[in-house]
């Protein structure tokens, strides 16, 4: 996945001497600097391969995978030889995997992996730095003779008593060291699971930055994360649609979207702290190659101290440059950052995804992605550089409220919270909390429920959506605000009040076979007992044993008229949690597979789903 991402960038449209390619892998691994170096062989091949038949996408795990169109006899022949080539490249690298460690004969043949000789873990080891293709060199040349871009393998200096800061600081790490080998005046970062899908991108965000009446004011470009694996509909709403299609294009009026960490091109100096003035401009004409002129073996020893474990200390990095530290969405705070001191953004959506990623294929992936991810816009609303305040009179007012819809995202579990459980109790009780049918207040009511249901089902069928992706998106906006939303916000209180820390998870990127089945079939995967599943179910639970338990009253009794005039609005709204939670009760109650919920969540969350019921009865 990583070497296939590395070769799509590889492979721009784009002159090769100016493209560097570089590889931050914060694991360490030999593993990955030898599929990294096999890459770089393969490369001599692939690379003139898709610059003579024009191919996309370019990365070649997915050109293989999707390539249905007929080939003339010419490119035919070649494509057989090329995929013989990948296809021995994977068997030699999945080989090493299986072993776990990289045989001493493929070791012998490049110095690099001596390096990993004084490597002691994930935490704690010296920078190793590899320039395994350097773009200056004469000999580095692909099979047509054509210049190849350079390539370089960095993993910064860990030690266990120094915090690393996370994506932040390997970020960081990168932009130091590139400054001395590339220097590039645009920087483009993507996630490893992200290949690119369209080879013209890197023109397409040229074309914003090069404009000669805006140009000068535009400090990033950002396109839309995108995912090949979702299902048709989109069981777990991992492309957030809306916001993808219509919220983003709305901030780009008001001043440009949220930086969102990856598909992201950006200016240098804009990243190393550079104040937005009218003056600044770019003589694109008069760049010049200005890399350093030592050798590879030079470069690779005086630098590695750019990426050491405590070269941030006492310096401006992760504060006023690069990255910004202390925040688990540290793209979104530095998008900020750059915005507040006058630079503007621009979104940029186009026919053809730019990137291609991995969504997640688990419910507890996604809800522990989105626990992260308003936590972290939480803590940017009370950080330093808060939308609210430190962004007034620095960004307009429309942006203001559009990052600010993110950074409330948390505080919405509160509100979701009391509207799935307090309705259906009081219905269960017998009172009613919102007008009568019979009442002209009943009207409002009902047309803000359904107008904004109405108009949001149409939003989500125009951006391409389907009926059935618009009801799971309820579903998971439910889950959401009720399990991760709710940790983010009491996580955030208690780091304010300084009994926690903030913490940074990563994304699962591989699946098992039998999981990535049930994703395909959409069948949600829950499998284990976490606290998230613990609210969830018994949420579920409650809203059942009110419906099931008001129903009953209403069909034995004279109960349902007394319900569809006093209770109507609470009776629908109690059902229709009840029908959203259907997945929840199969895995609770139904199903065998390995995705299910354990036993012992499903007794837990009856009890306590009664005795919220019983002590509620009984209180009031």
């Amino acid at each position: 996945m990583v070497i296939n991402t590395v070769l799509s960038v590889m492979a721009y449209d784009y002159p090769p001497e100016k493209l560097s390619v570089y590889l931050s892998d914060d694991g360490g691994s030999d593993l990955t600097f030898y599929a990294l170096l096999e890459a770089s062989h393969f490369a001599k091949h692939w690379l003139p391969y898709c610059k003579k038949f024009k191919v996309e996408p370019r990365s070649p795990a997915e050109y293989f995978n999707s390539s249905d169109d007929p080939l003339d006899a010419n490119q035919s022949k070649e494509s057989v030889f090329i995929k013989k080539l990948y296809d021995e490249m994977e068997n030699r690298i999945e080989n090493a995997a299986k072993l776990a460690r990289i045989p001493e004969e493929l070791r012998s043949k490049h110095t690099g992996f001596s390096q990993w000789d004084s490597y002691s873990s994930q935490r704690d080891h010296d920078t190793i730095l590899q320039i395994l293709i350097d773009g200056r060199d004469p000999n580095a040349i692909d099979k047509d003779g054509l210049v190849l871009p350079t390539l370089v393998y960095l993993a910064r200096e860990k030690r266990p008593q120094h915090h690393h800061n996370f994506k932040g600081g390997a970020m960081n790490a990168l932009i130091r060291v590139s400054s001395e080998i590339s220097n590039g005046p645009i920087i483009l970062n993507v996630d490893c699971d992200m290949y690119s899908n369209n080879s013209h991108s890197v023109r397409d965000a040229l074309c914003f930055f090069m404009d000669e009446e805006k140009g000068h004011e535009i400090a990033f470009v950002q396109f839309p994360q995108t995912f090949k694996n979702v299902t048709r509909n989109e069981i777990y709403d991992a492309t957030m649609r809306v916001i993808k299609e219509v919220e983003f294009h709305g901030l780009d009026g008001c001043g440009g979207p949220l930086y969102v960490g990856t598909g992201c091109f950006h200016r240098r100096d804009t990243l190393c702290g550079r104040k937005f003035s009218k003056e600044y401009k770019t003589d694109w004409s008069s760049l010049t190659d200005i890399r350093r002129k030592d050798s590879v073996h030079e470069l690779e020893k005086n630098l590695k101290g750019l990426a050491s474990s405590t070269y941030d200390k006492n310096t401006q990095w992760g504060k006023e440059m690069g990255l910004l530290y202390g925040c688990p969405v540290e793209d979104v705070i530095t998008g900020l950052s750059i915005q507040c001191r006058g630079w503007k953004s621009v979104y940029f959506n186009p026919s053809r995804e730019a990137f291609l990623g991995i969504a997640a294929t688990t419910l507890p992936d996604a809800l522990v992605q989105h626990k992260r991810w308003s936590e972290g816009d939480l803590q940017i609303l009370f950080s330093r550089y808060s939308p609210a305040w430190y962004a007034h009179g620095k960004i307009s007012l429309a942006l203001q409220m559009g990052y600010c819809v993110y950074c409330l995202w948390a505080p919405n579990c509160l509100a979701t919270l009391y509207y799935a459980v307090i309705p259906s109790l009081y219905l269960l009780k017998g009172i009613s909390l919102f007008p009568q049918i019979s009442s002209p207040w009943f009207i409002p009511f009902a047309y803000v429920i359904s107008a904004k249901h109405i108009c949001g089902l149409a939003e989500f069928l125009w951006c391409g959506g389907t009926i059935l992706g618009w009801w799971n998106c309820q579903r998971m906006w439910l889950y959401k605000r009720t399990s991760s939303y709710l940790f983010a916000f009491m996580d955030t209180i208690l780091k304010l009040l300084g009994f926690a820390e903030s913490g940074f998870v990563i994304s699962t990127k591989i699946a098992d076979e039998d999981v990535s089945q049930r994703y395909e079939k959409e069948i949600m995967e829950f499998g284990t007992s976490t606290p998230m599943f613990t609210i969830l179910s018994t949420l579920a639970m409650i809203n059942l044993v009110c419906f099931v338990g008001v129903l009953k009253e209403a069909l034995m009794g004279t109960g349902i008229i007394r319900v569809y005039e006093t209770m109507s609005l609470q009776f629908v709204l109690c059902g229709i949690l009840v029908l959203i939670n259907f997945p929840l009760y199969q895995a609770l109650f139904l199903r065998k597979d390995k995705g299910k919920l354990p036993s012992s969540l499903a007794a837990k969350s009856i009890v306590l789903a009664l005795l919220a019921c019983i002590s509620f009865t009984l209180l009031y």
